[in-house]
């Protein structure tokens, strides 16, 4: 499907479906809505009036036009209450027009470039947040099943502004690139176990820097994490035939800034629980388990296209978590990277255990901070429900910028504390630390646990243990599956450095 931006008059294009926006609770349409409706006599207003459309936010109204001007239909989308619209209205109105094109088996569809010039947003913004949305629903993971769904074969925003037109332009480069990362790191989570391995993290990896000068990858195999002193991610890995590894991986600009960052993903490509074994039940999603590596992955396989002016690295421990004679056992104690000892209470609690490590190598790096990403706890979800991702960390400004970035994204996070008084929860007897605390606060115990191998570097913890994988429709372009929740986060974050 080709996605383009064209100056253009809306009524003059011959298109198979033409896409409009409208607010719940108008009273006649205005805009583009209300220069289609004079054209068509007021027979637009009229037919939505007679099927009772309020245009309450994902809500349609569809009509065919008779000829009366070139298009075969015309789509009005729902686009809500006025106070409630934002960039991520723009993004569900775009996912909702693709859904009905598709529907409808439309080969070309034009659509008017929604939220341009309202408030305060910007025509780029807008044309990024369609081009994610159109893309986003368009997502099939079709390895093992057959999709026979077709999209349209040409997608065409046109305004007759020649400014919002160029501007656009740019945002349909942002937005493709966007949606690209997004893809990459959904298509990994969604693969199963039986093909995920640490060492496919690891090919995924060299694939993405091949060919690239601006992005080089280091791998330390299970020979070189016991010379470093990887604990955690050796004794997680203790119980599986696959082999484990440290991947590092190094973006560095044209024109670099003195500014350096660590990206650092979970990577457990399937957790059993190992021998504190989850029930069955609770381990048939647990392909997504890597998530967190699979987003720094998706960050990178766009980052030349999306061109930070920071060096940013890319860190991920791979393991596969299983029971066996080999595992660990609970009451074990391992020594991180840091050289930190941590008594294993429970071999369900592995992510802390590989991040323990990853976030101790982070460090050595000395960026300028810090951001870990991971399916970590279902405390989070308990929490938080399933949309939202929890952030936790020393730095209350980094903190802050994540989350102005993901609401520009629309990826839902909220801030949570890392509460001191819950610290001496995961002292340990044995130990400098023991890998789980009280039964109550885990995903702040988690965090707690995770400031440990920071030191004293600006960081930022988020549990994606909710949204990551999507176990119903959440919205028009997040479907049941993996999401690739925290790419476009990631990606406006770092544009902003």
């Amino acid at each position: 499907m080709d996605i383009s931006v064209q100056k253009g008059d809306l009524i003059q294009q011959e298109c198979d479906m033409l896409v409009l926006g409208a607010f719940e609770g108008g009273k006649e349409p205005y805009g583009a809505a209300g220069e289609v409706n004079e054209e068509l006599n007021g027979r637009l207003f009229g037919y939505w009036k007679a099927e009772k459309f309020k245009a309450k936010q994902g809500e349609i109204f569809l009509m065919r036009t008779d000829e009366k001007i070139p298009a075969k239909r015309v789509l009005v989308v729902g686009l809500g209450k006025n106070e409630d619209f934002c960039v991520d209205s723009v993004r569900q109105a775009a996912a909702t027009s693709l859904s009905v094109a598709k529907q409808m088996r439309c080969k070309k569809v034009v659509s008017v470039l929604h939220g341009a010039g309202y408030g305060d947003l910007q025509a780029r913004d807008c044309a990024r947040a369609m081009v994610e949305g159109v893309r986003l629903v368009d997502y099939k993971f079709a390895k093992y099943k057959k999709d026979k769904s077709k999209a349209p074969e040409k997608f065409e925003i046109v305004s007759k502004d020649g400014r919002a037109v160029k501007a656009a332009q740019r945002g349909v480069v942002d937005g493709e690139a966007a949606a690209a990362g997004t893809v990459f790191a959904r298509d990994l989570v969604n693969t199963p176990g039986q093909d995920m391995h640490p060492d496919t993290l690891v090919e995924a990896a060299n694939q993405i820097a091949h060919g690239k000068g601006s992005i080089r990858v280091r791998v330390y195999n299970k020979e070189k994490l016991q010379k470093m002193g990887a604990g955690g991610i050796l004794g997680v890995a203790q119980g599986s035939e696959c082999p484990p590894y440290l991947v590092h991986m190094v973006y560095t600009p044209k024109k670099p800034s003195k500014k350096k960052v660590a990206l650092v993903g979970k990577a457990v490509t399937f957790d059993s629980g190992g021998l504190s074994l989850k029930p069955a039940g609770s381990m048939e999603t647990m392909k997504i388990d890597m998530a967190g590596s699979a987003v720094v992955l998706g960050v990178f396989s766009v980052i030349d296209q999306w061109a930070p002016k920071a060096e940013v690295h890319g860190i991920f421990g791979a393991v596969e978590n299983m029971p066996s004679g080999k595992a660990i056992r609970p009451g074990d104690v391992l020594t991180a990277m840091n050289k930190k000892t941590i008594e294993v209470l429970n071999t369900d609690a592995e992510g802390r255990l590989t991040l323990a490590d990853t976030l101790s190598f982070a460090v050595k790096q000395k960026p300028d901070f810090i951001i870990d990403l991971a399916t970590l706890t279902g405390a989070c979800v308990v929490a938080l429900g399933e949309e939202i991702t929890a952030v936790m960390g020393n730095n209350p400004e980094l903190s802050q910028r994540i989350l102005t970035a993901a609401s520009g994204a629309g990826e839902k996070m909220w801030e949570m504390p890392l509460e001191k008084n819950y610290r001496k929860l995961i002292d340990s007897d044995i130990a400098d630390l023991k890998n789980i605390g009280s039964r109550w606060g885990g995903c702040l115990t988690a965090g707690l646990f995770l400031q440990e191998f920071v030191d004293k570097v600006p960081w930022a913890h988020l549990d994606i243990a909710g949204p990551a994988y999507a176990e119903r429709v959440i919205d028009p372009y997040t479907k049941k599956g993996a999401t690739g929740h925290g790419v476009r986060t990631l990606l406006e974050l770092l544009r902003e450095l």
